[in-house]
């Protein structure tokens, strides 16, 4: 998560022109859980003989703290507290050297936040609609929305507003027409404190189209015969690494699938050892892009059969090139990919 930490202005009632010399108060009044605390910092400009900061906060926490230091240094005081929104009212004291002492009245506001998450499903990102639906954890103040196209060009890059919607609030983001495909949503949200998060998508596929290799019944081995087609699969996805490359890392995807002749169980864990045949075929012409190989059996035949069909458009393969695990037209499951 990216935050940014932001130099706050507060309340002090105007000190005595000495105490103002010797030293200077600022806050860093907004910070991330586990990552910094708010803090008060005391600059010390001229000889000093100490000081002590006492203040309540507004849950009725007492914070009492005492420093000193020479001219230049800068004492930094962590108000330990819990996240939330919370303000201080007390004042600083400073002790002279010649035993004189000023005080400085203070009063402000700290914030500490945890973690802002960003949440965006596959089902939310409707690339033929340029419709974006995303949720924030907390109150929406504006999103940064870049579309970026296979042209080079962008659909979208610019600020859309929001009116701090609560926290969990549906929120929608869409984008006008443009040519070509969309290859990359570049997302930064921000809350209405000015923190932010974001997400970069890749809502795209490439299915390679090929002929399918025939293997041998109840075999996984790729037959001499058959090594062609897959030479000829091999160059279609070179040539779509090539084309794509160049917007994100990419991957290899294989997916088996069967026919409904033999036992369900059988047939699945066939088209599992058959994709990853295919997928070590690929790997050893060269292919350096991380492979992936699944199998599917006879759940999602592309044609509809009764049991024991011995159907050739259902013994198939799928080979796709995606930056993350595809969506499978039809899956009765989501696929468990395996890496090679």
């Amino acid at each position: 998560m990216n935050a940014r930490l932001l130099l706050l202005a507060f309340v002090l009632s105007s000190p005595m022109p000495v105490l103002a010399d010797a030293v200077r108060v600022s806050l860093e009044g907004r910070a991330v859980l586990g990552e910094k605390l708010p803090a008060l910092l005391v600059h010390i400009e001229e000889p000093i003989a100490g000081f002590e900061v006492k203040l309540k906060r507004s849950d009725g926490q007492d914070v009492e703290v005492k420093g000193g230091g020479s001219p230049g240094l800068t004492r930094r005081i962590e108000l330990n507290q819990p996240e939330g929104r919370f303000r201080y009212e007390g004042a600083l004291t400073v002790r002279f050297p010649d035993a004189e002492s000023g005080v400085m009245p203070l009063s402000f506001d700290t914030e500490l936040y945890g973690t802002l998450k960003l949440d965006v499903r596959k089902e939310d990102v409707d690339v033929a609609a340029r419709r974006l639906r995303f949720v924030l954890s907390r109150p929406a103040k504006r999103a940064e929305l870049t579309v970026l196209m296979d042209t080079g060009k962008k659909a979208f890059e610019g600020e859309v507003p929001f009116k701090g919607e609560a926290g969990g609030t549906p929120l929608e983001l869409t984008w006008p027409a443009a040519e070509g495909r969309v290859m990359k949503i570049s997302l930064r949200a921000f809350d209405t404190a000015e923190f932010y998060t974001g997400v970069d998508l890749y809502p795209w596929q490439v299915d390679i189209p090929h002929e399918e290799v025939n293997f041998a019944s109840g075999r996984a081995d790729i037959p001499a015969a058959e090594r062609g087609k897959l030479d000829k699969s091999h160059a279609l996805i070179v040539d779509a690494l090539t084309k794509y490359g160049r917007f994100a890392s990419l991957r290899l995807y294989v997916m088996g699938h069967t026919d409904t002749v033999g036992a369900a169980a059988e047939n699945l864990d066939l088209s599992v050892r058959r994709a990853k045949s295919l997928a070590a075929y690929f790997r050893k012409k060269g292919l350096r892009v991380p492979v992936y190989y699944e199998g599917l059996g006879e759940e999602a035949p592309a044609v509809a059969t009764p049991d024991e069909t011995a159907e050739a458009g259902n013994r198939r393969a799928e080979y796709i090139i995606a930056v993350e695990d595809p969506v499978l037209q039809h899956a009765p499951r989501p696929p468990r990919w395996r890496k090679l």
